[in-house]
């Protein structure tokens, strides 16, 4: 999938993968073109206050913000929802809002492992759906906002939950041929029309490769986190598409 950013003239690239569900990976960004030069009176004002047409909670004062989702086909609901924002404000104001808004949709953040420094914050969370990561950092004059939330019972529906601990990494192929995927000393084979296949893996890094007859071989290295759920697709043309956080 290829993000496309308020300002650029390409549409948003829309992939489907089947996995006995097909999914289908968007990227839509909520904010219009204001997103870019807000009201100067909201941007030097120095109370955060949410914002009540945000999917997940986000300040009314910001430089930048985006909504990026994914969803399988025929269901609404997303089975990851991640609001990024660039937000003119100090760390701990924005830190503060954060734990504000979040408290009142019921999220409780888990203690074990959180980061908290006067330039970067990293905080996870149990929301009422599923699990939730929030990053902020310090940049220039601003702070940069990953919020991410993720919905567990759609994801185990959809059979793309990892095992507890594990990373899940699944291979489709909609080209018109055979697709091979090498990784960690495992080589998976997917024929043309087939269906996806996944692969439980520890976290940590890895090197695959993923290659098509008529095409040359691609190796790249993938970086899986315990609890996230990667998608590998080779295109319809062949070509391999870039690696999609699915979940």
């Amino acid at each position: 999938m290829r993000t496309v950013r308020l300002g650029a003239k390409a549409p948003a690239r829309w992939r489907a993968f089947v996995c006995g569900l097909a999914f289908l990976a968007s990227c839509m960004l909520a904010a219009t073109a204001s997103a870019w030069m807000p009201h100067l009176a909201t941007l030097f004002a120095g109370e955060l206050t949410p914002d009540p047409e945000a999917k997940l909670p986000a300040p009314t004062r910001y430089s930048y913000r985006g909504i990026h989702t994914t969803v399988v086909q025929g269901v609404e609901t997303p089975l990851r929802t991640t609001l990024e924002a660039t937000v003119p404000a100090e760390l701990g104001n924005v830190l503060a809002f954060y734990r504000t808004e979040l408290g009142k949709l019921g999220w409780q953040e888990l203690r074990d492992g959180a980061v908290v420094s006067a330039d970067h914050v990293q905080l996870a969370f149990v929301s009422p759906v599923g699990p939730g990561m929030l990053a902020l950092d310090r940049r220039d004059s601003s702070t940069t906002v990953n919020l991410v939330q993720k919905n567990a019972s759609v994801a185990t529906n959809a059979n793309v939950m990892p095992e507890p601990g594990q990373a899940k990494l699944v291979f489709s192929n909609i080209s018109e041929t055979d697709a091979t995927l090498t990784i960690n000393d495992r080589t998976l084979k997917r024929a043309a029309g087939t269906r996806a296949v996944s692969l439980d893996l520890s976290p940590g890094k890895y090197s695959y490769e993923v290659s098509v007859p008529g095409h040359p071989a691609t190796t790249h290295v993938l970086n899986l986190a315990a609890g996230d759920t990667w998608e590998l697709t080779v295109g319809r043309d062949g070509e391999e598409w870039s690696p999609l956080l699915l979940y």
